[in-house]
Parts: C-alpha cells; structure tokens; sequence
C-alpha cells in the first residue's frame, strides 16, 4: 500500500466496513480507483449490523430506502429489515462489486499520524503494522462503541451481564430474572422478544421513549415480483418514502409544534396496550417529543404491560453481587443484567488517535466540540475525509442518503488529488469556521434544544451529532468540491 501502483491514482484507506466502508469503496471502484484498502477491527463486514444481533433487531428506515440507491434489492421481506437481513444485503454487495480483494479484517488502527514531509497518512494497527497511503476515508459511525453506565458496584455483580450489542446468545434467559438498564431504541426491540421467556422482567428506566406504532408488514410476494419486473415502480416507491420522511424535517428544525400530533398518536398507542395505571403513568416522556430520538414499535407497550415485567423509575445507587439497589434502598435480586444503555455517538472516531498537522490530534482540534466542513473534512487534517461525521446524523429520514451525498464528494476531492499530483488538500479555517457557525444557528431553534438530555449532545450539551434541516439541501451543498474551499500544499520532502 506504500507504493503508488499508478502515479495518479491517489492510494485511500478507508476505516470500517460498515454502511459507510463499504459503500465509499464501491463508489471510488466504479469511478476507476482500485488503489484502496478497507480496514475493518472485525473479522466480518456490516458494522452495527454485524455488531447488533439481539433479538428483534430492525431497522426503523424503510427497506427500500435504508440500501443504495445504486443497488435496489427487490425482495425485500418487509417493509422495515430485520439484521440478518440488512447483514445479508451487505454481504451480497461486497461480493457483486468485487470488494473481498480489497478488504483487510481484524485491523484495528491505533494511530494515524500525517506525514508533512511526503503529504502521507502513516497508519499503525494494534497488532504493529504499518500502512501508508495519500489519501485517509474514516467510515467508522456513530453507533459503533457501546456506551457503559458508570454505576457503583458494576464489576461485582456475580451473574451474567452483557450489552445489548454484544448479545450473549449462549445464555438462556428462559425462567431467568432479568433486569434491564435503558429504555432506548435497542431495548424497545428486545424486551418484548424477551419479556414472555423470562421469569420476571425488571425494565430500569430513566426516562421514557416516545414510541409510534411501527407500520411494518410482510411484502405480499405479488409485491416483491412487481419490484423486479417493473424497476421504475422500485424507483418510485422508494421515492416516495423518501419524500414522505423529508416532509418531517419542518417539524423537529422549525415547527416543532407540529410533532404533537405524533405525541397524542403515542398517548393513544399507550393507553391502549397498558391497563395497569401505574406503569401508564410512568410510561408517557415528560420532556417534548423529538428532543430524543423517536422510536417505533407495535410491541412495546404490550410487552410493559405484561405481568412478569416491572418498570422501576427509581434511580440505581449501586450494583452488588446479587443485583441492583435503587436510591430507596430497594434490593432487586436478578440472575442476568442486560444493558440497553446505547453507543458514544459524540466521540467520533475514538479510540483511533488521529493527528494532523504538527502532531496535533483530533481530540486537541475539536475541545470546543467535534466540528468538520460539511461534516466530512477537517482543518489541520489534510486528506483526510469523515463519512457520518459531525452534524450529519438524522432524525427524520435514511442515513444511506446522507452517505451517498458524502461519497460523491469524497469521490470528487480524490478526483482533485489525481490531478494534483502529491499534493495534499486541507479545508480552509475559516471555511470550517463559517460553516459550524450556521450548522449551530440552525440548531438553535431545533427541538432538540428544548431542554432534555439526549446522545445527540456531548459532555458540554453541543449538539455535535445531527443535521439541522432537509437532506436534500445537504445533497445540494455536497454536489461537488469547490478548490476554493482548501488550501492545496506540495509535500516538503
């Protein structure tokens, strides 16, 4: 990888072979760049949906539209994919677009450190490799490390524990006591999976979700054979979903007044499912809807309502050897403890440390906040690209979109390079600058500033993690690299 196999063709590593990975490789090979690697720490491609494999895991994007634009999958088995199925999808792509050469697993980076001197990215792996290359993609997500509580006593705790993306399918949750910590997107999906095999159910909640039905079904196979036979109508229905999640943008950036509709369509779903009025009461969100992420499913509440399953509100003061003890002094014995706590989405691309110009890592560059132009480049960082970087998470519509529209620029700048031979491409500072600075004001008014305490903020309360209007605007201001924007330097050496 050190050596250039065509003096202009710029050589690319891309970090994960997730969603981002895999779908930044595909678009550089079919526009003629072969001279990439894709780093992945696993043993398997897929990302968060190698990674999450509890019971129940879905996606909540539709199918048609959670997959590339370039490569429609007709038979889809459900309006929203389940994991295995999406994992499959992924799979089918690396082997269709010729990606398994180019694919290198179990190849953790521990450091990746610009060379000013060749214009270079000096990459080292944990194992104690070292790789070069001109040009360095991170496609690592946000959703991809999951995020611990920090409770008195974990460790001690003599049962079984695991996270919700590191299921242990070898234990047998069946007549077992199960508490579960979180009521978050993940455990929405598992509780109920769980809730009818366990003995009894102990759901800790610190907040409560707002929850719409989810309107999933089965394809018909008349359905998915009309998919493939006429491919404009795929187009179009994919199309229309995309339009139908866009219009929704209004509500959480503008008019966040227009979400109580799906707040009273919540109400209604719970005092629907949950007879028992004390549950019922713990169950609706005291903090206005959209300010965390909205979550979808038609057994929630059915699940909560079950006999076996206990919703306990009270704060957890620590954790002994034989289960948790809330603020009251309540001691609940369990057998296994399940943490549906969610992922570190605000540190991006931790624990890789990434250093730029004059040794100065990311971490040193963002203590103001994780910031990237367009959330892909960043100052002091040359040739280096972010995929779902900062502010470009969504709430309302397909991430895949949002990806797509990186791609193709990535792609651009890469085009850049090749002309350019040697240089090395750095967003200007005050280009960066200017650019957080509209990204925030258009936070300012969001719902997500209502007031509550989400993942979409850091440790300091800056919403780092989404985007602030339509996706279509970002596909626009995407469309193409403006050299304008950077500073093009030859190397020193």
């Amino acid at each position: 990888m050190s050596d250039r196999t065509d003096s202009n063709s710029p050589s690319i590593l891309i970090i994960g072979a997730g969603f981002g990975g895999l779908g930044m490789a595909i678009t550089l090979k079919k526009a003629g760049f072969e001279n990439f690697r894709i780093l992945e720490k696993a043993a398997d491609v897929g990302g968060t949906w190698r990674d999450n494999t509890y019971p129940g895991a879905a996606c909540d994007v539709q199918s048609h539209l959670y997959s590339y634009s370039f490569e429609p999958k007709h038979d889809w088995s459900r309006k929203f994919g389940h994991q295995a199925e999406i994992l499959g999808y992924m799979k089918h792509c690396v082997l269709k677009y010729g990606l398994s050469n180019h694919l290198q697993f179990n190849s953790e980076i521990s450091e990746a450190a610009f060379d000013e001197s060749h214009n270079r990215w000096r990459v080292e792996l944990t194992c104690g490799e070292i790789l070069e290359a001109d040009v360095l993609i991170s496609a690592t997500g946000q959703l991809n490390r999951p995020a611990w509580p920090s409770l008195p006593g974990m460790e001690r705790f003599a049962g079984q524990r695991f996270h919700s993306a590191r299921w242990d399918h070898d234990y047998d949750l069946k007549d077992k006591r199960v508490a579960v910590i979180g009521t978050g997107a993940s455990a929405i999906q598992f509780v109920p999976e769980i809730a009818g095999k366990v003995k009894s159910l102990m759901l800790f909640q610190r907040s409560a979700p707002w929850v719409l039905p989810k309107p999933d079904r089965p394809f018909h196979s008349w359905e998915q054979k009309l998919f493939r036979a006429v491919p404009a109508w795929d187009r179009l229905y994919r199309s229309l979903i995309y339009w139908k999640n866009e219009s929704r943008a209004l509500a959480f950036t503008k008019f966040s007044w227009l979400l109580e509709v799906f707040a009273w369509q919540a109400r209604r779903e719970a005092r629907k499912h949950v007879s028992d009025p004390e549950k019922f009461k713990h169950v609706i969100p005291d903090y206005q809807i959209g300010c965390k992420r909205v979550l979808i499913s038609n057994d929630w509440y059915p699940a909560i309502n079950q006999p076996n399953v206990t919703l306990i509100t009270e704060r957890i003061e620590r954790i002994n050897d034989s289960g948790i003890v809330t603020r009251g002094g309540t001691h609940h014995t369990v057998d296994a403890i399940i943490y549906g706590t969610g992922f570190k989405a605000s540190e991006f691309l931790a624990p890789i440390t990434i250093r730029g110009r004059s040794g100065v890592t990311l971490d040193e560059a963002w203590t103001g906040g994780a910031s990237a132009f367009k959330g892909i480049a960043v100052n002091g960082f040359p040739n280096f690209f972010m995929l779902y970087g900062p502010n470009t998470n969504l709430a309302h519509n397909s991430i895949i979109f949002m990806l797509e529209s990186q791609f193709r620029y990535i792609l651009d700048a890469v085009r850049l390079l090749s002309d350019r031979r040697g240089t090395a491409m750095e967003v200007q500072g005050h280009q960066q600058k200017q650019y957080a600075s509209v990204i925030q004001s258009g936070l300012e008014g969001s719902v997500w500033s209502s007031g509550c305490h989400s993942w979409y903020l850091d440790a300091s309360g800056k919403n780092t993690v989404n985007w602030p209007g339509f996706t279509f605007t970002y596909r626009w201001q995407t469309r193409r690299v403006d050299p304008d924007d950077y500073a093009f330097t030859a190397p020193t050496n």
